[in-house]
């Protein structure tokens, strides 16, 4: 089966950079891809992707050494097995509130005895290999969205979750969990503990966690802290930064 790259680059002791994608589209993905990160996630969550755009950007994304991930909707069985049948070699699971739901999309994610993923590997084992069904157990990466009060209230036994490979932080959703207001790129002092909560259970059980950023300065403030996956930009940012250059001509041409 092909190596889950992430997966090695976490077991060689480095830290990695991930790129989202929001927007349909398997040449914007393809784009992304090729822009030097270590993984690109696709949003079906919050960016504006049906399946079949899907399957195309992950297409678009398996021309490249970068691992494909998949943020699903919710923490719903059929969903995530279609991803993964498509070909995620990852999944970050929104909204997990405690243990019970953390076993479900573990084991969501996994074939028999660790889980109940169905078999039908269609697109996965194209991508992945003859031998995929022998190996996915070991190579898909699970990966669990603290962003709630009751999840970081219960964060110790979520990260206990046998099979869980890391938890993924969704900064604005958990600060308007904790009464403050959403957006990313946060320093506030509330948040920033929250963080550390989370990064110490992580660590004390052997899981990897990542973060929700929006620049390459909070990025690197959050791998020195001790993250080991940040997401550094997506496609939808990179297109409104040309509003600059918009507002720039328009400028210039009205002071002529």
């Amino acid at each position: 089966m092909r190596a889950n790259s992430l997966r090695d680059l976490w077991a060689a002791g480095k830290p990695a950079i991930n790129g989202w994608c929001s927007m349909p589209g398997g040449f914007s993905a393809e784009l992304m891809a090729t822009m030097g990160w270590d993984a690109v996630t696709i949003d079906t969550q919050h960016g504006l992707i049906g399946y079949s755009e899907m399957l195309a950007m992950l297409q678009a994304i398996s021309t490249t050494a970068v691992t494909p991930l998949v943020r699903v909707t919710w923490n719903q069985p059929g969903e995530i097995m279609r991803a993964l049948d498509a070909g995620a070699y990852g999944i970050i699971c929104p909204m997990i509130n405690d243990a019970i739901e953390c076993a479900a999309f573990v084991q969501a994610c996994r074939y028999p005895p660790d889980g109940f993923r169905s078999s039908g590997p269609t697109r996965a084992a194209v991508y992945g290999g003859a031998d995929y069904h022998a190996k996915a157990n070991d190579q898909i990466l699970t990966l669990a969205m603290i962003e709630t009060a009751q999840g970081l209230a219960n964060v110790e036994a979520i990260v206990a979750t046998p099979g869980l490979d890391g938890v993924y932080i969704g900064p604005s959703d958990l600060s308007l969990a904790m009464g403050g207001p959403p957006g990313q790129d946060q320093m506030a002092p509330g948040l920033l503990a929250a963080f550390d909560k989370i990064l110490a259970a992580c660590k004390a059980a052997g899981v990897r966690i990542g973060v929700h950023t929006n620049s390459p300065g909070y990025s690197q403030t959050m791998l020195d802290r001790g993250f080991d996956l940040v997401t550094v930009g997506s496609d939808t940012r990179y297109l409104n930064s040309g509003r600059r250059e918009a507002v720039e001509m328009r400028s210039w041409i009205a002071a002529r």
